[in-house]
Formats: C-alpha cells, sequence, structure tokens
C-alpha cells in the first residue's frame, strides 16, 4: 500500500505538478488514564500505531519503533530492491484525517479502536452521547498541535460530527441545539489551533444528510443537518426535514 500510494503521488504530480495529493487517516485520540508512568508509555505505544502510516507516507520511512511492533506481532515484511526508496521520494503534500473524540488507556487494556478512534475507559471530565463516544472539542486543538508538531505540512480535518438519537418534536421540527453546540465548540478549537501556528488547510462535516452509520450499521445514530424519515429496520418515507440552524457565531 505505502509503494502504491507514492506511485500515486508520482504520477498525480506528472500529470498535474501543481496539484496536491495527500493521505487520509482516523486520527481521533487518545490520552493516558492516569499520570502512572505504564499508562502514560503503553498510551504511547497505542498512538503511534495510529500514527505509523502517517509517518511512511509523509516522512517517507519507515520508523524506528515499527521493528518492534513486527517482532511482536509475528509479522515479515517482504521488499522488493527500491521500494523504500520510492517511498522516500514520493510523500503526500497533506494530511487528512478524522477527529472525532478521545479516550483514555489503562496500563494492560486490549488495544482497541472502530470507526471513531481508539477505545478505552471512558474519561469522567468529559461528557458522552448513548453509543460511548466522549466529546472533546479541546482535544481537537490538542491533536492539531500534535500532527503539525509531527509533520509540519498542511492539516484537513474531512471527518467531524456528532451522531444522536434525533426526535422529531410536537412542532414538526428537529431541534439539534446540541449538535451544533458540538460543531461551535470544535470550530473554536480550530481557531485556536490556528493562533497556535497550525496550517489548517480545510474543514467538512460527517455527514450534511443522515445515512446508516458507517460505524454501528444503524440510521438511529444520525449526524447530518438533514433528517431522513428512516428507520433501523427500513421503514420511513425517507422525506428529508432540515433541522433546527442557529447562528455559529
Amino acid at each position: 500500500m505505502f509503494v502504491a500510494h507514492s506511485l500515486a503521488v508520482k504520477m498525480c504530480h506528472e500529470i498535474c505538478p501543481e496539484a496536491k495529493i495527500g493521505c487520509m487517516l482516523s486520527l481521533s485520540n487518545v490520552y493516558p488514564h492516569t499520570c502512572k508512568p505504564e499508562d502514560v508509555f503503553e498510551t504511547m505505544e497505542l498512538r503511534r500505531r495510529s500514527l505509523l502510516y502517517g509517518d511512511v507516507m509523509i516522512r517517507g520511512y519507515y520508523p524506528n519503533y515499527v521493528t518492534r511492533i513486527w517482532d511482536e506481532e509475528g509479522v515479515k515484511i517482504e521488499m522488493q530492491p527500491g521500494d523504500e526508496e520510492i517511498i522516500r521520494q514520493y510523500t503526500s503534500d497533506y494530511l487528512g484525517f478524522s477527529y472525532y473524540r478521545t479516550s483514555t488507556h489503562e496500563y494492560g487494556q486490549p488495544f482497541y479502536g472502530d470507526t471513531g478512534g481508539d477505545q478505552g475507559t471512558p474519561n469522567p471530565y468529559l461528557e458522552s452521547i448513548p453509543w460511548g463516544w466522549q466529546i472533546d472539542p479541546l482535544g481537537l486543538r490538542y491533536t492539531l498541535n500534535e500532527l503539525y508538531d509531527r509533520y509540519q505540512i498542511p492539516l484537513f480535518i474531512v471527518e467531524n460530527g456528532l451522531g444522536q438519537e434525533d426526535k422529531i418534536s410536537k412542532d414538526g421540527k428537529i431541534h439539534d441545539e446540541y449538535r451544533i453546540d458540538y460543531i461551535r465548540k470544535h470550530l473554536q478549537a480550530v481557531k485556536e489551533a490556528l493562533r497556535d501556528g497550525v496550517d489548517i488547510m480545510g474543514y467538512t462535516y460527517w455527514g450534511p444528510i443522515d445515512i446508516v452509520s458507517a460505524g454501528m450499521g444503524e440510521m438511529r445514530k444520525r449526524y447530518g443537518f438533514i433528517y431522513v424519515d428512516r428507520d433501523n429496520e427500513g421503514r420511513g418515507t425517507l422525506k428529508r426535514i432540515k433541522k433546527v440552524c442557529h447562528s455559529l457565531s
């Protein structure tokens, strides 16, 4: 995959020299659950497994820590002559990533993640949605700074959003102030990261219209600004209803 990525970058620049081509990673973040050194170190090891792909596609080489991961996982890598030179020469121009939440990790927990990122012990300082994902706007600013410190290339937040159980009120509308609050606070975090000096090239929300949740396979978990009349069993008219919209200022 890494070689194919680099060859795609090479081809893109040959066809359109001014084009920018990047990589996209799921990079919702994880904190140590406590300041216990074992929690801190193992959380770093867990985070490295998410950052490994960016390290190769952006920095252009396999990081030092990957050898131990391969050894402990029993992975045998077969390389062809010239593979590492291709990876080194043609790297990503920017990093696109998804950010939904943070979690915490305790020493000895199995490493586990899903479409929202790493999943460990709930953080007592954060609110959660019904599916256990925790809301952490400051975590987005933290992540933007972490990634820019590491890679020094433009960052593109390509997925960020809130899944909730939206209900139609008696007035026939969906009042989703909780989603408005989520977006406002996360965009404020982006603004602060810009002030921190992070190069942020864009932000896109997931997703504008209710769809089946990629992680849960449910219509019940809704992200959109537009409500779709469909339930988990596939019943409904597919009628669209604009959710209540307020100013984000």
